[in-house]
This record gives C-alpha cells, structure tokens and sequence, in this order.
C-alpha cells in the first residue's frame, strides 16, 4: 500500500477538528445552524491555513444525507465522495490555469442545471485572483444572482488583486496564519496518534520553520520524521532545518550578560563550521531577547513553565534599556547582513556592536573590561554647535538700485570663548529668554467720521481683521454709515461669503469695538457700484509688480545679464516688496 503523506491523511475533515480558525468556523456553523447560508463565500489567507479544507467541510455540510448542518456525518455516500474528490456536485477548478474566460463560460453554463447527486452545487475557484478581467466581469451577474441550488467558494492569496464589484458579491473570511502553539499541540497529537517518538523541543523548531502554515509544518514532520529515522528528535531537526539550538542561543546570551567577547566569538565559529545559517540565527536571537524582555514586564506572558523559568532567570540579569537596544542592533544587524562581505563577517559585526555598545546612567561608573583589561573609555559629549548668527535683512529699495549688487554678507558665526562655570552669573546658567513673535504689519488708521461715510477701505485696515471675516468686508462696498449702524452691500458673485453665518458677527463686534458702541450690521446683495476694497488692493498690487518690473528692467545688473547670457526676465515670478 503507498504511503499517504501526512498532510493528507490528517487534513481535518470537520469544523470540530480543524485547527486555528475559530472565528471562520464559529460565522459557518451560525450560517449553518439557522439556515443563513449566503451564495458566495471568500476565504482569504497565506497558504497551508485551511481554505481548501474548509470548502470541503462547508460542501459536506451542505450535502450531507442527514441533513444541512455543521456536523456532516462523514459516513454517507455524499461525505466520503467529497473526501476522496468524487463528487459530482461539487467541483474544484483551479485559476491558475483555467484563468480566461472561455474557462469561465464553460463552468457557468453548467452551473445553470440542477445537482445530480447532493442537494447544493458547490464551486471551489482556488486562487481566484489569477483570473483575467474578462473571466471577472463573466462571472459578476452568475455570482450576484445564482441559482437557488448554487454556492461559490472563493479562495486567494492575494486578495488586493480581485476586484471590488466581486468583492461585494461575497461573504470575506481572512483566515490567519497558525500560531506556533497551535502547531506544537497539533504536531504533538499526530505523533502520538502515529506512535512516533519526539521531543518537545523538535516542534519548536518545527512550528517556527512553518512560519504559520498548518500545511508546511506537516511537511517539515514528514522530512523530520524520515531525517530522524523514525524519531523526532531537537539535534536532528535542528541540523535538518539549519538553524540555532535554544542552546546556542542561551549561551550567546550569557557571553553578552558576562561581556565575554571570546565566548560570543566561539558561538559563532561553531555555527561556520556546521554552515548554519546567520539570518536564521539573528532571527532567533531577536526573537529571544524578545521574549526576555517580556517577562521582565509580563512573566505570565510566556506558557511553557520550563521556557519561563530559564527567561526569567535571565531577565534579572538585564537592563530593561540594554534589552530594547540590543534588540534593535540585532534586527539592524540582520538588515545588514546582504551587505557584509560574507555573513560570518556581518555576524560577528553584529557581535561587536552588541558588546561595545551599552546604555549608561548619568553619574554611574565607567564600565570595565571582562578578563581583567583596560576600562572602556566613556563616549564624551558632543561639544555644541556655535550658534549662527544670521546677518540683517536687506530691504527692499537696494534689491533694485545699482549699488545692491554687491556680495551679500556672510553669516556671522558667533563663539563665545568659554568660561568656568562657577564664574558664570545666575542670570547667565538660565536658558534664553524666546523672543516675541515678531508684530504685525502696522495697519491703516481710520479716523472717526465728523461728516459723512468713512473711508471703508482705510477703515478695514484699521479693524486687522482676517481670514473668512476679511475677505467679506473686503467684497463689500459701503451704503450708510451713522452711529448705531452699517449698511453693506456684497456683489453676487461673492454671496458665498454669507454662507458662515458667524463671519457677519464677527465683522458687527469688530465694528463695535472699534468705535466703542453698538453697531448693527446689515449686508445686502446686489450689483455693487463703487470700487471695493478688494478690487483697490488688487490694483494696487498690479501696480506695484509694474513697478518692479520696470524697475528691474531698467537696472544695470540685470540689463548686462540679459545681454551677456541672452537672459529672459519671467515677469511672473516678479513680487513686489
């Protein structure tokens, strides 16, 4: 009889004995339960998580001969057809080579005939995300509306590559990788049920090589099982994957604890001489230092009673500070590795960095050397910059006129020679005082009217208003002025302005204030017949950028640039000052 690889043979065939997926497995057996059942369903994940095996599962629920249900028999004629692929009503195509849409036609022509056997026909598209545009944009209105007897199951890796509009079609299930003792427990069972010996350690590292996929750690048990002769054991499965030994790893942290540089050295030449792998190796020591630094904070945090007892024994021997930085040296290290010579050279770096460098308190004492050498000098502080003083402004008459063309000034750097400390005034240990926010732009004075209106533009200025309440009374002419109201009118083109209501209070209190009574305001729209205080600011701003110009093209400076380098003046990046 052929051997039945072990994936295979203990692929769950329940919702009961599948492994890791509790939330998926708690929404189908509701559905279920209460006959909830939707026509499409997407389960999306990285591979070996169980999408296909739970499209198997749900297509037994479906079709079992006692009944729909979340519990299918297994035993009926339906059950054991869709075990062993035999099914008629139930068919799995894969994408990834029936991806057009030729493809596509042909399955939902059949898709419109009744079940010949089981009660629903079910559909399994493995790695939906592979078929083209056309093969999409077929399937939409069969998968929108299917028939009664019809259920679509979806399956990708890559969902981001499906598109919406069949996105929205269907129920979304993300399944997630498997945690590593999920693993462990499930490889535990297996090897128990098979009368294989193992060690406990040997799962570990199994699980970790699986890197969340149920499917691969299985494949990784076979190899391990064949590797080790019929026993699973930590020396051999750690040879057969190339990794480091917990061992390994706890010795290289006592070397860093001990600062003993020989000893982390001599870790690494016995990792060359098994060539183990130095990713892998950085990997997992970040992963422990990771779980060290946990227990410190949260001992109850780590499960296995064993591994807890060694971390903590450890974690008194360690800063929380130094933890946190040689973490971050050992993922940079690893990050690194690509670009070191060799990765024993970039390993053995990684090495250095974590004994050289360590987080020191202020007051505290230098730090010696193992072995008994010379004390590692303490890192001096960095002497601060000397400050840069930057030279005046230049204003804006001498841009234009002839003699401004001189080299401007260079900063100044400014160093005041040292002095001792007590020697200093209290006044002079003090940090500077900041300095005020620079004033703002002196605003236009608008005497009290005695006869007649105001000036509204000079009496804008007056008030400083700004943003949306500016721009209003900018967009405004002045109908009637007297001493208990404001009469404005706003051109139709700029009502929006009205739409905040508090920017007319605003403009009524700043009036107020200004005059020192009440002011009522009143604003009306309509064609406005005077020149605004918008349209003045424009043009005096047009006139200003006129004169600037000119200016500039009449200056001796420019005139010669423009000769000698056959020079163009962009007038629109002209600004007057």
């Amino acid at each position: 009889m052929s051997y039945l690889v072990l994936a295979r043979k203990w692929r769950p065939k329940s919702f009961a004995t599948l492994v890791g997926q509790e939330h998926v497995v708690r929404a189908l057996s509701h559905a279920l339960a209460t006959g909830r059942l939707h026509h499409a369903y997407l389960f999306t994940g990285t591979r070996g998580v169980g999408k296909t095996t739970i499209s198997r599962i749900l297509a037994k629920a479906l079709n079992c001969e006692q009944g729909v249900s979340a519990t299918p028999c297994g035993v009926c004629a339906a059950c054991q057809a869709i075990d062993a692929g035999r099914f008629v009503d139930y068919v799995e195509m894969d994408a990834a080579s029936n991806r057009g849409v030729d493809d596509m036609a042909a399955l939902l022509d059949r898709a419109a005939y009744a079940p010949t056997q089981g009660r629903y026909k079910v559909y399994m598209i493995d790695e939906v995300h592979q078929l083209t545009g056309h093969a999409f944009n077929a399937m939409l209105k069969t998968l929108e509306e299917p028939p009664e007897h019809m259920k679509f199951i979806l399956a990708t890796t890559d969902p981001q590559k499906i598109p919406v509009t069949v996105l929205s079609r269907c129920l979304q299930f993300n399944l997630k990788q498997m945690p590593p003792g999920a693993i462990v427990d499930h490889l535990g069972s297996i090897l128990q049920q098979e009368g294989v010996p193992f060690e406990a350690g040997a799962l570990r590292h199994l699980a970790r090589g699986a890197n969340g996929s149920m499917r691969d750690a299985l494949s990784l048990l076979d190899q391990a099982i064949a590797h080790g002769a019929g026993k699973v054991e930590e020396a051999g499965v750690r040879d057969m994957l190339g990794t480091v030994g917990e061992d390994q790893l706890f010795e290289l942290v006592d070397a860093l604890q001990a600062q003993d540089l020989p000893a982390m050295l001599a870790v690494a030449d016995a990792m060359q001489a098994r060539t183990l792998s130095f990713d892998a190796a950085l990997q997992a020591f970040a992963s422990l230092l990771n779980r060290i630094a946990l227990v410190q904070f949260a001992p109850d945090a780590v499960d296995d009673p064993a591994e807890r007892e060694a971390l903590l024994a450890r974690a008194a021997l360690f800063d929380p500070e130094f933890l946190q930085l040689a973490y971050q040296i050992a993922i940079h290290g690893r990050d690194d590795l690509p670009l070191a010579p060799d990765p024993y050279t970039g390993f053995t770096m990684t090495l250095l960095r974590l004994h050289a460098f360590r987080p020191e308190r202020g007051g505290s004492a230098a730090p010696t050397a193992p072995s008994g050498g010379a004390p590692r000098p303490r890192a001096q502080p960095v002497p601060a910059r000397p400050a840069m003083m930057p030279a005046p402004a230049a204003s804006a008459a001498p841009v234009l006129a002839p003699a401004a063309h001189s080299a401007p000034a260079a900063p100044q750097i400014v160093t005041p020679p040292p002095a001792p400390a007590a020697a200093l005034p209290e006044e002079s240990a003090k940090a500077p005082e900041p300095e005020p926010d620079p004033a703002p732009l002196p605003t236009r004075s608008a005497p009290l009217p005695a006869d007649g209106k105001p000036d509204w533009y000079d009496l804008i200025a007056a008030l400083a208003l700004g943003g949306m309440v500016r721009e209003l009374a900018l967009n405004c002419e002045l109908l009637a002025f007297d001493e208990t109201s404001v009469h404005l009118r706003l051109s139709g083109e700029h009502k929006h302005l009205l739409a905040v209501p508090s920017s007319q209070e605003k403009l009524q209190d700043a009036l107020s204030q200004y005059f020192g009574r009440p002011h009522r305001l009143t604003i009306e729209t309509g064609a406005v017949e005077s020149q605004t205080p918008a349209e003045r600011l424009h043009l005096e701003k047009t006139q200003r950028k006129a004169e600037a110009t000119a200016l500039l093209q009449a200056d001796p400076f420019v005139r010669e640039v423009i000769e000698r380098f056959d020079a163009t003046l962009i007038e629109a990046s002209v600004k007057a000052l």
